[in-house]
């Protein structure tokens, strides 16, 4: 998905394995590639007709380039060096490599995945109300006293697409199911106090900032904060720390994701909607060690898979579907454990 406002990003890499993996990652994070090249194959004549914003340079295999060399000297852009040989895309090493270089790339060019401006106000202006799901009898003649602690506590995580997927699941999940959640979107924090209300405003389920030392309660989604990281006490109580998210994505899905599951184990799960990049990849395999369930949002239903396809690609994912039969999914889960 490429976006006219996103930054363009020239990769000039000597391997073509190199140039694959980036143009891969790049696209995958919302950044526009407008070139991709061999420094072997590129005259200066190229490099001063390419309009880019940065410049990333990869050499594995020529050390000296009198070609980079000039480039330095003369490019308005600037010029990053990469993070050297990336891995394979599935190894255990990628998401780090990713980070890293995702983390230079933010600070240089900005984050594509924050914008999501525009899909807030469109949902806010949205009059439809979308039809919900049953609550199965196995459910239905449970009591549930709305609002008291959850005992299970599943994570959507989302980032570029991710406000619009939400709020159909939510729309399409029937109020009275034994669980909380926890909301993770990748967002520029301008809009963080809008994301409740975007997504919440057709749905049984009430959105609501993080509070620290409450407990997460049924019927309710706890939107994680942008700028702090959200973890559980002993007791379940949510705690906002002083400190930020891990670099570079705030939130960090994959740090939600090793929080939740720390605490929650196997009353934990993860949804990964729409969105850029391969955060949440790196906690997957610990959030299944700790017996959490993990399923995706079927691609042709995303306005940007990397996200989900990465899980999927990891092997993680046990379900995938489009929003209303992730909720229908869920919904099927819950009965059977009641039952």
């Amino acid at each position: 998905m490429t976006d006219k406002s996103a930054a363009r990003i020239a990769v000039i890499a000597d391997t073509s394995l190199q140039r694959h993996v980036l143009q891969q990652a790049l696209t995958g994070s919302g950044y526009q590639v407008v070139m991709n090249s061999d420094p072997a194959r590129l005259d200066e004549q190229a490099l001063d007709d390419c309009e880019t914003d940065l410049w990333l340079v990869d050499l594995a295999q020529s050390e000296d380039s009198p070609l980079v060399d000039n480039l330095l000297e003369k490019a308005s852009a600037p010029v990053l060096f990469g993070e050297g040989h990336a891995p394979e895309r599935h190894s255990e090493n990628y998401p780090r490599w990713e980070r890293r270089l995702f983390g230079k790339l933010k600070k240089l060019v900005g984050d594509p995945s924050q914008a999501v401006g525009p899909s807030l106000e469109a949902l806010l202006a949205e009059a439809q109300r979308p039809s919900r799901l049953d609550l199965p009898a196995a459910l239905a003649d449970t009591p549930l006293v709305a609002g008291e602690p959850a005992r299970q506590v599943w994570l959507l995580a989302a980032s570029m697409g991710g406000p619009a997927a939400v709020k159909e699941f939510l729309d399409a999940l029937p109020g009275g199911l034994p669980l909380g959640f926890v909301y993770a979107q990748h967002i520029d924090a301008s809009f963080e106090a809008a994301l409740p209300q975007a997504v919440g405003r057709h749905s049984q389920w009430h959105v609501n900032p993080a509070r620290h030392g409450d407990p997460i309660r049924c019927g309710e989604v706890v939107v994680a904060p942008i700028n702090h990281e959200l973890g559980f006490d002993e007791q379940g109580a949510m705690q906002i720390a002083q400190r930020g998210w891990p670099e570079p994505y705030s939130p960090s899905i994959d740090q939600m994701m090793l929080n939740l599951a720390q605490h929650f184990a196997g009353l934990s799960g993860v949804i990964a909607f729409s969105g850029m990049g391969s955060d949440g990849s790196a906690a997957a395999a610990y959030v299944r060690r700790q017996g959490g369930l993990i399923w995706t949002q079927r691609a042709d239903s995303c306005a940007c898979p990397s996200m989900p396809d990465s899980l999927r690609e990891g092997g993680y994912s046990t379900f995938s579907g489009d929003p209303r039969e992730l909720a229908t999914a869920l919904v099927n889960h819950l009965a059977e454990q009641c039952s």
